[in-house]
This record gives structure tokens, sequence and C-alpha cells, in this order.
């Protein structure tokens, strides 16, 4: 069970696949738009109401460019999550009904183990981010950094009772159906903390290690890869390739921007003055480019083409910054918000990143200036190389193989 954009959705398909690979029946239960991406995986789907990109593109979705931090974001984000979770509670429920283990993503925690606790079925968690909170960084859905060992964990603590506020008007109903006595969202997480419920977290260990004062059952597995079926790139893509020298990939992903033509004008800008050819992924930002020197792209997969760029630069969303580490290429992280500067600050600490540009800063200038080290500077690129061999090496679906078997043991 997930909610949210691609990112929040995609690298669950190629966990469920190998699930259903083992022999396990699978359900993937999300947004109606994300069924196509489990096409040809062998997981069964089961659609969640509501369309995330259609709320992004509402006058409160919009709302999230007026606010200039990342707290603030965070803020309208969950007012805008409390009010479209009520919808989503049916759905979430027809789908447990009938299944033998729950494995909830971050955004439906809270509520989805209170459907396991209330059907008598197991539950873990199979996270894309660190949430839990400790003294080693700050939240990473405000930006990541630290503040100090002990301002760290608070807040981090703090970030984690807001999550679980978000399904406070939900979950009283909930319980009632369900059978179960009433309480508190603060008390409901400090059960599940008493209760060591585990945790796996959908990231490499050689990107964030396992905080060390995490309590137990809390696990960095290593990476969930989307499943996709492509085994080749498109025609017209692969031609624009072997046209000439390696390109630079741009794109953002799922965020939104409040001035997609500014923005693309100032990419292009930046592309050429740095001597590069770019790939523009229009994503849900509307980013496009024009001319022999520009390719403007919808959905392909990150697999398959980035491994032909010289650089990628993204939106620092957890799955974009780990296609780009998987594939061994340099980064110009982008953030826009969220826990983009998490990743922006990871990257720039493996050495595979130059220079960290956020959007709300951007300028022709900069971004030429960190494109011309990433694509020309040996050192990124070693060094990318390097790490990409290491991240394919690693198989993050196994641990939550075996915790599953434990689970239903």
């Amino acid at each position: 069970m997930t909610a949210g954009s691609r990112g929040d959705v995609a690298p669950y398909t190629g966990l469920g696949h190998r699930l259903a690979r083992a022999g396990h029946e699978v359900t993937l239960v999300t947004h109606a738009r994300f069924e196509p991406l489990v096409a040809g995986s062998g997981i069964r789907f089961h659609a969640l109401p509501v369309d995330p990109r259609a709320e992004l593109e509402s006058p409160r979705g919009r709302g999230l460019h007026r606010s200039a931090s990342d707290a603030g974001k965070l803020l309208r984000l969950a007012e805008l999550a409390r009010r479209v979770v009520g919808r989503m509670t049916e759905d979430l429920l027809a789908a447990a009904r009938g299944a033998e283990a729950l494995l909830l993503s971050a955004s439906l925690a809270p509520l989805g183990h209170t459907i396991a606790e209330g059907l008598r079925v197991p539950s873990m968690g199979v996270y894309l981010q660190p949430i839990a909170g400790t003294r080693e960084f700050a939240p990473p859905v405000l930006g990541g950094g630290s503040w100090g060992p002990a301002a760290n964990r608070v807040a981090g603590h703090g970030v984690c009772l807001a999550t679980e506020h978000i399904f406070a008007g939900a979950l009283p109903g909930v319980r009632r159906r369900l059978g179960l006595p009433p309480m508190r969202a603060g008390a409901a997480r400090r059960a599940r903390e008493r209760r060591l419920w585990p945790v796996h977290h959908g990231f490499s260990p050689l990107v964030v290690p396992r905080p060390r004062d995490w309590r137990t059952g809390l696990t960095v597995s290593g990476y969930w890869w989307p499943y996709d079926t492509h085994t080749q790139l498109p025609d017209f893509v692969r031609e624009f390739l072997d046209a000439g020298p390696a390109p630079v990939f741009v794109g953002l992903g799922s965020a939104t921007v409040p001035d997609a033509g500014r923005l693309s004008a100032q990419v292009v800008s930046a592309l050429r003055r740095a001597g590069l050819r770019g790939v523009i992924q229009r994503g849900w930002s509307g980013l496009a480019a024009a001319g022999d020197d520009m390719l403007t792209i919808d959905e392909v997969p990150h697999a398959l083409l980035f491994p032909r760029m010289a650089a990628v630069v993204h939106h620092a969303g957890a799955g974009t910054t780990a296609a780009g580490l998987r594939a061994g290429v340099p980064a110009v992280p982008v953030p826009v918000q969220f826990d983009a500067g998490f990743w922006s600050a990871r990257l720039m600490a493996l050495g595979v990143a130059p220079d960290v540009v956020p959007l709300r800063r951007l300028s022709v200038g900069a971004l030429a200036s960190a494109l011309v080290r990433a694509a020309r500077e040996p050192v990124y690129r070693d060094r990318a190389r390097a790490l990409g061999v290491r991240i394919r090496d690693e198989d993050g679906a196994a641990p939550v193989l075996a915790a599953l078997d434990r689970l239903g043991g």
C-alpha cells in the first residue's frame, strides 16, 4: 500500500515482482493512474480513487509554490493529504480484506497498521526514505542537514508525530468499524515502537548508512528497482543519442513548477553555454526544448536512458537519485522541495555531484557551471562509475523476502 507521486509507487513494482517470482500473491494498492506500471509484472492492482497529479494542480496544490520554506510546504502538503485521506480509506479496507500480510509505505503506515491490527494480519513497513528520528541528521522531509544531535532527533520525532496526525480524522472511524478501542495518534505510534514494528528501507547503505541510534527492527535493505518490460530505448531516442556525443538528461519527475516556459528556457541556455546536448523530460512540470541539439521526451525507463548520459540533472527525488547512482553517472541535483535537499547532500558527500543548484535560486550561469564540471571533470565520472558498480551488486529485495517469510511464520 502506497500513496503519492510516481516516485512513491514505481519501486514497489519491482519489489512486488520479486515477491511474486518467489511464490507470493502480490497486490499493489495505490492511485489508479499508476496501474500501467504493473503491466507484465505478475502482480495485481487495486486502485485508490485520488489522483495525485490532479491534487497538485488544484488551487490547493498550487499553493505549495507560495511557501518559501520546506517546513511551510510540508504543512501545506499535510493539510492537502488530510483532506484526501478519507476518500481512500474505504478502498484501503477493501484491499486489505483477505490479505495475509500488509506491506506499508511511510505515506500510509499509520492507517495501514491500524487496518492490519483490526484484521489481525501481520504488517511491516517498506519505506523509501529514512523516516525515524536520529541524532545523525535532521528529518529528510525538512531538507536534511544537521541541526545538532539533540535537535535532529527531536525534530525527527516531531515529523513522525505530524505524519500520524494526518490520519487523525480517519482513524477513529476505522478503529470502531474493526472493533478496536479508541487510541490517540501518538499512543498508536508509541505502541508500534514498543513492539519493534519492522520497517525495511529501500535505499542502499552505501548511500545512507543505517543510523547507529535507530532501534531494533529498522533495516536498511538496499534499493528496490522499478519493474519494466522495455529492453530497448524508443527509436527516436536512440537516433538522437547516436547522432552526437553523450547528452545530459534534465528532468524534474513529479515535481511541479510555477513557470515551465521560463525554466525550460533557462535549462536550454545553460546546456548550450556548457556546450552540451540535452534530453529534456516533460514530467509533471511540463519542461520542453526545441532544436537539433535538444530532445524532449515523455516517460522513458531511466535504467535504459541514464547509462547513455554524460550527466543527469534532476529534482533529487529518492527514485531518480537512485536511478542515477545505479547508472554510474554524475549528477547535478536541482532540489525542489522536501527530501530533495537530503538526497542532494548525499550526492555531494559521495563525490558524484559537483554542486547543488536549488530550483528557487537557479540561474543560467550557476547551472552551466555545474554542468561543465559534472560532464567534463573525470573525477565525478570515475566516482560515479565505481559507486554504480557496487550498488548494482546489491540485492535490496532479499531482506524483504526473508522478513516476509518470518512474518508469515
